[in-house]
């Protein structure tokens, strides 16, 4: 298996959540060339399920995808999160590490992700921030472009500011396909020109989710229904402008059983290798 500069395995990996670790277990073949967990939700888990976790973790090469670091907020950073992060990247050997480009509370955990102006100032400061997470894990950082409902005031637009602190921070980008097409959505703009204007050299790998279409002219990006199919056509023009990367399938809400998911991860891995026989 390759294993990109990123320590992202190649080919098509699928989000970890506890309600499949028993199906992952007992399935007789490997349905995944890779898992992503955040890990929050498993550090410090011991007992039987930490067994079992540490069973699917010696078969499945993991990467984590962080919900609660705060990048682009405004207050210190947790040093006791980066700590426990840290440790629990090393406990299980894991080399690639993401988080969101956004906050997620200041003063208290709000358990979502915020947009933050698009200035250069927060450019700076954001890619500052990225340094302190590096130095701390010892590990590159991979930063994500998230899904909006709102635009704050600021000097640029978003792909702007994403390539802005992609090159400040000289960092590489999680970029996720749905949550290019949700903002779009959204907030307007084309999807395709926002994810063309993503510098191909820092793209790490790719995530594929599912959102819910609240009303005409806003989607929530909920991680809780299939893919839908303008995002699978974006993928392939992805794939297109920036070759065959890593890409993960998400599911966080109403997830169902592993064989519904298995479609779709085989659906990436056709386009992918489709993209590669081209």
């Amino acid at each position: 298996m390759t294993v990109f500069r990123s320590g992202i395995p190649s080919g098509t990996g699928l989000g970890l959540r506890r309600s499949l670790l028993s199906e992952l277990l007992e399935s007789e073949s490997v349905v995944a060339d890779f898992l992503e967990l955040a890990p929050e939700n498993w550090i410090g888990v011991g007992g039987r399920l930490g067994r079992r976790f540490r069973a699917l973790t010696e078969r499945y090469p993991l990467v984590c995808h962080g919900l609660s670091l705060n990048l682009a907020g405004s207050a210190p950073l947790s040093q006791r999160l980066l700590t426990d992060v840290r440790r629990f990247l090393d406990e299980h050997n894991v080399a690639a590490y993401s988080e969101h480009l956004s906050a997620c509370g200041d003063h208290a955990q709000l358990y979502d992700l915020l947009p933050v102006p698009f200035t250069d100032e927060n450019v700076r400061r954001i890619a500052g921030r990225i340094h302190q997470v590096e130095d701390a894990l010892q590990r590159p950082l991979i930063i994500e472009n998230v899904s909006a409902y709102l635009t704050l005031p600021g000097q640029m637009s978003e792909a702007e500011f994403v390539c802005a602190v992609l090159e400040e921070a000289d960092c590489q980008l999680l970029l996720d396909v749905n949550n290019a097409y949700v903002n779009s959505v959204n907030l307007g703009g084309d999807p395709f020109e926002f994810i063309q204007a993503m510098p191909s050299e820092r793209v790490a790998y790719l995530h594929m989710a599912g959102h819910f279409d609240a009303e005409p002219g806003l989607k929530i990006d909920s991680h809780g229904a299939a893919v839908a199919d303008p995002v699978w056509q974006l993928l392939e023009q992805t794939y297109g402008l920036h070759g065959v990367r890593p890409t993960l399938l998400e599911r966080d809400f109403n997830i169902p059983a592993l064989s519904e998911l298995l479609p779709e991860l085989q659906r990436i891995r056709a386009l992918q290798t489709g993209r590669v026989a081209a």
